[in-house]
């Protein structure tokens, strides 16, 4: 009989052994989806991170003076083109190329320039996109690249010269896939080593009016 009892009691250990194991639950933490809504803080850089533009730069250059001799700075007109990639709502990479075209009362300069600009854009979060569609964006940026130039009126001894620019502007964006920018742009050229002048570095004063298409 007791023989029965403690087998009967021996059986019953397993079950009570898994009943004292305390449960537990193990939480599983799941990937966030990103939205998709473009009404996030990155919904511009996700959905419109390309663009391609054109602006047209008024240009005041500047005066010059080595001894005796002076020059006279002109205004003129000039071109250039672009094409960026936004990395994120804040923040935009671009390369464009001006054919500048400079001129003093002595001589004129002309040059192929490229340039790799950095832009920075003032823009409300995006979180707020749901609510309000901010169309007045304010910029800030720099660049450098190199110019390619001939001179008439004078030889120069460094053809290929390096570039330097600030700018800050404004952009009006009409809606997410086009954009047109008002700006101010200080161009500064290291000296192309002219024979008319010695050590004069060319710069401007550029206002320029562009237009931007985002996809």
């Amino acid at each position: 009989m007791k023989s029965k009892i403690l087998f009967s009691l021996l059986t019953m250990l397993p079950f009570a052994a898994n009943a004292a194991i305390p449960y537990r639950v193990e939480q599983i933490d799941m990937p966030v989806q990103p939205s998709v809504s473009g009404e996030d803080s990155q919904a511009l850089a996700r959905l419109r991170r390309f663009y391609v533009g054109a602006a047209y730069d008024f240009s005041i250059w500047n005066n010059g003076a080595d001894g005796t001799v002076s020059i006279s700075g002109k205004n003129t007109s000039s071109f250039e083109v672009m094409a960026g990639v936004r990395a994120f709502d804040i923040f935009r990479v671009e390369a464009n190329y001006m054919r500048a075209s400079a001129k003093w009362d002595a001589f004129s300069l002309t040059g192929d320039t490229a340039m790799i600009n950095a832009i920075f854009d003032a823009r409300i979060n995006n979180i707020y996109r749901l609510f309000y569609k901010q169309r007045l964006v304010p910029y800030v940026g720099v660049g450098a690249g190199v110019s390619w130039n001939s001179a008439d009126g004078a030889t120069i001894e460094h053809k290929i010269s390096p570039v330097a620019a600030a700018m800050a502007g404004l952009s009006v964006e009409m809606g997410e896939h086009f954009a047109l920018d008002f700006g101010y742009k200080y161009f500064y050229m290291f000296s192309p080593k002219f024979n008319v002048i010695e050590d004069f570095a060319p710069t401007a004063h550029q206002f320029r009016v562009g237009a931007r298409v985002h996809f």
